[in-house]
C-alpha cells in the first residue's frame, strides 16, 4: 500500500515529512494523541477546571438600545404602536 502524500509545509518539528505536532494549549508541550489537543491528561484537567470556573469568557460590551424599542417610544409601549387607541 503506497504511503499517503502530505500537504506541502506538513512537517515534523525535525523537519521531516509526516504529522506537525501541536502545541500543548496549557503548557506548550508537545501534544499527545491520546489527549490531543493537550499533552497529558492533567493539562486537559486544567482547561476543563478552567471552563468549569468560567475563566474563559467572551467579553461583552452592554448596547444601550439593548431591548429594541425605538427611543420615540413610549416607555414599555411596543414600537409604532399608539398608548391608547380610545383616548383622544
Amino acid at each position: 500500500m503506497a504511503k499517503a502524500k502530505r500537504p506541502p509545509g506538513d512537517t515534523d518539528t525535525d523537519g521531516s515529512e509526516g504529522h506537525t505536532t501541536a502545541a500543548c494549549p496549557i503548557c506548550s508541550a508537545p501534544s499527545v494523541a491520546t489527549f490531543r489537543p493537550f499533552c497529558s491528561g492533567r493539562c486537559a484537567d486544567v482547561d476543563l477546571s478552567r471552563w468549569l470556573r468560567g475563566a474563559y469568557a467572551i467579553p461583552v460590551t452592554e448596547d444601550d438600545d439593548e431591548d429594541g424599542l425605538d427611543a420615540g417610544a413610549g416607555e414599555g409601549a411596543p414600537a409604532g404602536r399608539a398608548e391608547d387607541p380610545l383616548k383622544h
